[in-house]
């Protein structure tokens, strides 16, 4: 974690990390652009101005080596300079995806001049002896010039963003990993393969073997766990060491660019993983990338990566979350669906993870009026809260993903028990969620929709009864104070008993599809 107090850096608060801002905690309510949304000023306004219309505050859009360094040696800065001042135009902070070697398993964006060149930016060959569209990640030459490059662009962003805010962090590399296969057979992988385990790698896992993950503990200890000796004879027969030796050279090479990057411009930077398929073969996925059952080994090979992320398109959102939060890894998820669950999985993400970042992929495919819009227009306006709960028990998410049945067990947050209950039918309008932040003993911020939210006990000592003293649903204005436009009672509380919604008296205005954001008293008698 980076120490410049100038620049946009990571700092721990109790059990989370927090992104630190100009100076202040900053929440990534963010969305990532398609893959050529950045390669035209003309199209990237019209798409950041959708943007802003959605309430993002932090777009994530890439940079690709191909468009930024066209001829070796001779940098185009165009788009970058375009992506920042833009981004600052709209009051929008930035994530830059650098597509250097890899993008999506294969090497799409690498310039021409690497392209056209074989014999000195080799390519991964094929178990039948195919040279594949992919650069070998034991390549040095292809390392070095990669290198190179991201320097400059680092270069770049630091002089086109000297106070630091508007560019957040940086994703160096994506998805990458061999898709169909699990390693690179040339001849220069198959000596390197033969030999020694590196020593860095084994020292690592010697000194974490208590928070190994169990697939990584597994394969090592089922060969022995051997403190030395070739892939093989340390990790087992194929896949295990083969899957691991690609792992170890994908993260050293990933690990050489990003320190030659933060040495440049020392800002926050990360891996995003294709994520493995449950049950999924070898060559399902791209077998290099930061998949779960890998982390420990891109630590141990690229200690410059601040964070690993997941991109998740499956329905198993909550179990990947928790994949992901092991060993104090901050979540940050940089690609999502874009279907109706994403503004519950933000609820979830940050508030049940207490993550750094949710976006949903291709996010100018969303419309206008869609529920995630509305819903970071109230993550908006809890920042301040949200920021100060990070890391305790006072702010809690909540989430009814697909594969779920009932609701959630009781909870407790502070001296309070509540129980939550997601409202049948409110799924037509985008999956139930919430998340609830605690602001004083007596008082929760709650904000989301499709649920009903109940004290069921209180802790404490003190008197034996409680009740619900008032529930009101408001703003936040600029100062930061809460405005309350409707106070409830009655019906729209079932008699003092829950905060809900839909609320059935807004059903006539129009507003039940909408998440509301509730301020919840209770006391005792």
């Amino acid at each position: 974690m980076s120490d410049n107090k100038r620049f946009p850096s990571l700092r721990r608060q109790g059990t989370a990390t927090q992104l630190v801002v100009e100076g202040k905690p900053f929440v990534m309510l963010a969305g990532e652009l398609h893959n050529s949304s950045a390669s035209g000023a003309e199209y990237l306004e019209r798409v950041l101005a959708k943007a802003k219309k959605l309430n993002l505050n932090t777009v994530i859009a890439p940079v690709s080596w191909d468009q930024f360094e066209p001829k070796e040696g001779e940098f185009d800065a165009t788009m970058v300079e375009a992506l920042i001042e833009r981004a600052r135009a709209h009051a929008l902070k930035l994530v830059i995806l650098w597509f250097g070697s890899w993008k999506n398993g294969v090497s799409s964006y690498v310039p021409e001049w690497v392209l056209r060149d074989t014999a000195r930016f080799p390519r991964v060959v094929s178990a039948v002896g195919e040279q594949r569209n992919i650069l070998s990640p034991l390549s040095a030459a292809a390392r070095d010039a990669d290198a190179k490059a991201f320097t400059a662009l680092m270069r770049k962003i630091r002089d086109r963003d000297s106070k630091g805010a508007v560019v957040v962090t940086v994703q160096v590399e994506n998805e990458m990993g061999i898709l169909y296969d699990v390693r690179d057979r040339s001849a220069v992988a198959e000596q390197a393969f033969q030999g020694a385990v590196p020593e860095e790698l084994m020292r690592y896992l010697a000194e974490h073997e208590a928070e190994l993950h169990p697939e990584l503990l597994r394969r090592w200890k089922s060969a022995g766990a051997l403190s030395g000796g070739t892939w093989s004879e340390v990790f087992g027969a194929y896949p295990g060491a083969d899957e691991i030796f690609s792992v170890w050279h994908y993260a050293t090479y990933t690990q050489a660019v990003a320190e030659a990057g933060k040495k440049m411009h020392p800002l926050p930077m990360y891996v995003n993983a294709w994520l493995a398929t449950p049950g999924g073969a070898i060559g399902c996925y791209p077998t290099g990338g930061p998949v779960e059952f890998m982390l420990d080994v891109w630590k141990a090979g690229a200690p410059a990566i601040d964070f690993f992320s997941p991109d998740i398109y499956a329905e198993a959102f909550k179990e990947i979350c928790a994949q992901y939060v092991r060993n104090d890894n901050p979540l940050m998820i940089p690609e999502a669906n874009r279907d109706g669950d994403v503004a519950a999985q933000a609820y979830w993400a940050l508030g049940h993870h207490h993550g750094l970042c949710y976006a949903p992929f291709g996010i100018e495919n969303l419309p206008e009026d869609h529920p995630l819009g509305d819903a970071y227009a109230l993550l908006r306006q809890l920042m301040p809260l949200m920021a100060d709960a990070h890391g305790t028990d006072r702010m809690k998410g909540f989430y009814r993903q697909k594969n779920e049945m009932g609701n959630p067990p009781p909870f407790a947050m502070g001296a309070w028990t509540f129980h939550v209950r997601y409202i049948p039918g409110a799924e037509r309008n985008g999956a139930p969620g919430l998340i609830i932040v605690q602001t004083d003993n007596d008082e929760f911020i709650v904000a989301g929709h499709g649920f009903s939210l109940a004290p069921v006990g209180v802790a404490s000592p003190g008197k034996p009864n409680f009740g619900i003293a008032s529930v009101e649903a408001g703003h936040y204005d600029r100062g930061g104070s809460f405005v309350c436009d409707l106070r409830l009672n009655g019906d729209e509380t079932a008699h003092n008993a829950l905060v809900q919604h839909p609320i059935p008296m807004l059903t006539a205005v129009g507003e039940a599809d909408r998440p509301l954001l509730f301020r919840l008293r209770l006391y005792r008698f």
